[in-house]
């Protein structure tokens, strides 16, 4: 776990392995961002000309490392490009700030203390930076077992301890800010360490179980139906799910509560710890990563474990909705017909449609406790990847206001999303001639489609939402930014930041 020190010390007098500054472009001109003030005199004021000399352009993701000079305690220079300098009065962006700290955390990897001279003009800019630094500082190797593969784990070990210069440590303002950077980070990474698990490993019971460990730590709720439970309480959509696996499905409620509270936020999440598709089994190609497809449970309940330890005055109660979608003898086949908890029946024409099943259920019995609002969160459809790209989320709602509220919340923390519609037209595309409705519609608009069908099943007169993280969940590509391969914890910041603004009154 990664250190983080609010710091007085000048960046030419703190001892570091390494001093990160930012380089920007104000035209054709390559800048040292403010900050580095000191750093640049020690370079006696070319430090942006050798930089330049060195190939560097100040684009945002590039890093360049140089040797630093007498006169800096730290022997290492990386410098990270923010892009465009701010107009005069202006600041650098959060994501930009964000972003920068994010690469330098990971170029520093096997590091052991770094210290951030990057702009700070505010709490704000202490905390993106932190934030960044702290997510871009990210590794999961814990299945690295062999000799060699040991050896390299060691040497490649994340950055251990960030010092942000220019912070105000004495400052209630920075404190609060760098303790809830801190916090939120954290349980990105929790997200993120449970996406990346194996899916033999991780499978619906020892992810309860992980829930129940939490929840003990941070005194939370917890309550677990296991499959007994489940059909005693007639959760046709889970148990229709995870029947096929010899690992049975559980549903989870983790509850934080505040004694001053006045508003419930219900969260529900899509925890299929694996999915093969089921009876209608996805092909080669398609199957690799499909232990990300708990995603949304994982964000969930790294949410409301937030929301214990930022101490916010709002209920904030998660449901996760836990299966293994496998193929056998007893898996649920296209043509069944399942009986939701909701009393509805539907027919499933597709097993690979899964993820709006066991949710249904989930939303149902969320519902009953009448919560404020009920946001879902899941890796649900593949045309919402097509539709959004691979970094941004889909936002859709049975309430305009409270959809462009989400919408605006995930710009402002750094997360890419998208409002989308809920055409009512595409709904008669469910209707199915042997039950109430099918759990597939029309392929044009799949993800509007699945949306619909998630909206069948919330309480009436509940403010809904449900956010289709499927591209973003998990990056196949390089790292970027303060993004790490593999599991993201995307939208655990937009749900912090929504139960925050739930606690202040203002949604």
């Amino acid at each position: 776990m990664t250190a983080l020190t609010l710091s007085t010390a000048g960046a030419a007098t703190l001892r570091a392995d390494a001093l990160v500054v930012g380089l920007a472009k104000s035209g054709k001109t390559l800048v040292v961002a403010p900050g580095a003030e000191a750093v640049d005199k020690a370079f006696d004021g070319r430090l942006a000309a050798v930089l330049e000399t060195l190939g560097a352009s100040g684009a945002e993701g590039e890093a360049t490392k140089l040797p630093a000079p007498a006169g800096l305690k730290a022997p290492v220079v990386l410098a990270v490009g923010l892009g465009e300098a701010p107009e005069d009065g202006e600041s650098f962006g959060a994501e930009t700030l964000r972003r920068a700290a994010g690469t330098a955390a990971r170029t520093l990897t096997g590091t052991k203390k770094a210290a951030f001279a990057l702009p700070i003009a505010a709490a704000e800019d202490a905390a993106a930076i932190a934030e960044g630094a702290l997510l871009g500082a990210y590794a999961y190797n814990a299945y690295k077992a062999s000799p060699e593969a040991k050896a390299d784990k060691d040497a490649k070990k994340p950055l251990a301890e960030v010092a942000l210069l220019g912070a105000k440590p004495r400052d209630k303002a920075y404190k609060a800010a760098a303790e809830r950077a801190q916090a939120v980070a954290e349980e990105i990474n929790r997200a993120r360490d449970l996406i990346n698990q194996p899916p033999n490993d991780l499978y619906p019971a020892t992810f309860a179980a992980a829930v129940q460990a939490a929840g003990k730590e941070h005194g939370l709720k917890v309550q677990v139906l296991d499959e007994k439970a489940l059909t005693k309480g007639g959760y046709g959509g889970i148990l229709g799910v995870g029947n096929g696996s010899v690992n049975p499905p559980r549903l989870v409620r983790v509850a934080y509560t505040h004694p001053k509270a006045e508003k419930t936020l219900a969260l529900v999440g899509k925890g299929i710890t694996y999915d093969s598709g089921g009876i209608s089994l996805k092909p080669a190609g398609h199957n690799e990563t499909m232990k990300c497809d708990m995603a949304g449970a994982a964000a969930v309940f790294s949410t409301v474990v937030a929301a214990a330890r930022l101490g916010l005055e709002v209920n904030v109660t998660g449901w996760l909705a836990l299966a293994e979608n496998m193929p056998s003898g007893s898996a649920t086949r296209p043509g069944d017909v399942l009986n939701m908890y909701s009393g509805k029946t539907v027919e499933v024409l597709n097993t690979d449609a899964e993820g709006r099943l066991v949710l249904a259920d989930a939303l149902t019995k969320a519902s009953e406790e009448h919560p404020d609002a009920i946001v879902d969160v899941a890796t649900l459809t593949g045309a919402m990847v097509l539709a959004l790209g691979d970094r941004t989320f889909g936002i859709m709602a049975n309430d305009d206001d409270f959809r462009t509220a989400i919408h605006e919340i995930a710009e402002e923390v750094g997360e890419q999303s998208w409002p989308m519609p809920l055409p009512a037209d595409l709904r008669k595309s469910m209707d199915s001639p042997t039950a109430d409705m099918a759990n597939m519609g029309v392929r044009m608009g799949g993800g509007l489609v699945a949306g619909l069908f998630l909206q069948e099943f919330v309480g009436e007169g509940i403010t809904w939402a449900h956010l289709d993280i499927a591209g973003p969940a998990f990056h196949e590509g390089a790292p970027y930014g303060y993004t790490p391969k593999g599991g993201t914890g995307s939208s655990v910041r937009t749900l912090v930041k929504l139960a925050e603004r739930t606690a202040a009154g203002e949604l």
